[in-house]
């Protein structure tokens, strides 16, 4: 109540910072929250609900990623559709709350690309001409600043970048908080293709070794004659597939030159990857 205060007009960063703490101590924390802060988001009171916003925003950014799955499922987002939508609220909300909220929705797909749920949600409400363009996001709204955060996150892993950052944010200059809110977003944005770069990595990995695996079993029964018509097909289009594997090996690799550990796992690949479509080609293209 404290923290989306309507009768301050001003956000009360020591109450948002409290409540975040609250979140991240009470066990129950990340799916309670959600629910509080859908209510006063969907408060008829304009700066109640604003507050609300930057409370939401805030525990995006402190509250990690029991906070981020409860957000982004369908249950939540269902509450935020309810302020833009004129069978709900979207008839009194006013514009400026109905603004952040499209905001805050369009910026999750940007920066949690891989939850679809998002994606759907904010695509629907496109289709239903709810929105009818991407919000520019401003430069000058300045990310909630990351202050207690868990060891090893994105912003302990550069120094030199945290030292800068921390310097920004304790500035009264508009151009400083700009500037922080430029670098929270290159810092994010760096540590998301870092994470897609690993997750195409594993998964890439993990198909070439079924693949191959199922190429051997599918040669062994062709050497003895024992391969049905549809076995045939199947072991034709593995060939295929694996072929088509290759190239991705090979541009993982190139993505991959300061991570030694990760280069060998990708060549150990490419290894066997090599030698199934070498066995192919000797036993059934002969």
């Amino acid at each position: 109540d404290k923290a989306t205060d309507p009768s301050i007009p001003e956000e009360n960063w020591e109450c948002i910072q409290r409540f975040c703490d609250q979140v991240n101590a009470n066990i129950e924390g990340p799916s309670l929250a959600p629910r509080l802060l859908a209510h006063k988001i969907q408060s008829p009171q304009e700066v109640e609900a604003l507050h609300a916003l930057t409370v939401l925003e805030t525990c995006v950014n402190n509250c990690g990623e029991r906070f981020h799955n409860e957000i982004a499922k369908f249950r939540f987002l269902n509450e935020l559709i309810k302020v833009l939508s004129p069978k709900y609220y979207g008839t009194w909300s006013s514009e400026k709350v109905k603004s952040r909220v499209t905001e805050v929705i369009f910026s999750w797909t940007v920066w949690f690309p891989e939850e679809v749920k998002i994606r759907d949600a904010y695509q629907m409400l496109k289709k239903q001409g709810i929105v009818k363009e991407d919000p520019k996001l401003p430069e000058d709204k300045i990310l909630p600043p990351p202050s207690p955060r868990p060891q090893n996150s994105i912003f302990d892993t550069d120094e030199e970048k945290s030292k800068l950052l921390a310097r920004l944010l304790k500035s009264n200059h508009s151009e400083d908080l700009q500037a922080a809110n430029r670098l929270i977003k290159s810092m994010i944005k760096e540590e998301q293709e870092k994470s897609a770069k690993m997750s195409r990595r594993v998964n890439t990995i993990s198909e070439v070794s079924e693949n191959v695996k199922h190429m051997d079993e599918l040669l062994e029964n062709y050497k003895r004659e024992e391969l049905s018509k549809s076995d045939q097909e199947t072991l034709q289009t593995l060939f295929q597939r694996c072929e088509k594997l290759r190239p991705l090996l090979f541009r993982l690799a190139s993505e991959t030159v300061d991570d030694d550990e990760a280069l060998a796992e990708i060549l150990q690949a490419n290894d066997k990857l090599t030698q199934a479509l070498g066995q192919y080609r000797q036993v059934v293209a002969s």
